[in-house]
């Protein structure tokens, strides 16, 4: 009878240990990743680019309760979404003085021609090996 008893406890030990895993490996996770959508979605602002969960990308015109409307293209196109379809958000928007900026600078720099070494060319150097030969 012992024996009986002590079986059944290990399989009750068993289902718990089960649960624990299955709670820390899964519903823990998924519940922090709803969490950081939900704040993500409640810090959404006038002029932030998103991206839909269809794909869709455009900047937030307008944002109620339930909805975020978002123009698309140069053409201005305004489409309607609900908050919960947006999948996340690009902040890269909010200064594009800065990026513009650095940018130009980052296309000045490769404009530039590298003079820290000292090229000749083809023909002079030519001429030089004649008059160390003569």
């Amino acid at each position: 009878m012992g024996g009986n008893n002590q079986s059944g406890l290990m399989s009750i030990g068993m289902l718990v240990i089960m649960f624990a895993l299955l709670y820390f490996l899964m519903i823990r996770p998924q519940k922090k990743r709803e969490k950081a959508d939900q704040e993500m979605r409640a810090a959404l602002k006038v002029g932030d680019e998103i991206v839909t969960i269809g794909g869709v990308v455009g900047k937030v015109e307008k944002i109620t309760d339930r909805t975020v409307v978002i123009s698309t293209t140069s053409a201005k196109n305004k489409i309607e979404f609900l908050k919960t379809s947006v999948a996340s958000v690009n902040r890269s928007s909010q200064a594009p003085e800065s990026t513009a900026k650095e940018s130009k600078k980052l296309v000045e720099e490769e404009k530039k021609p590298n003079r820290d070494k000292k090229v000749t060319p083809k023909k002079l150097g030519q001429k030089n090996e004649e008059e160390k030969t003569k």
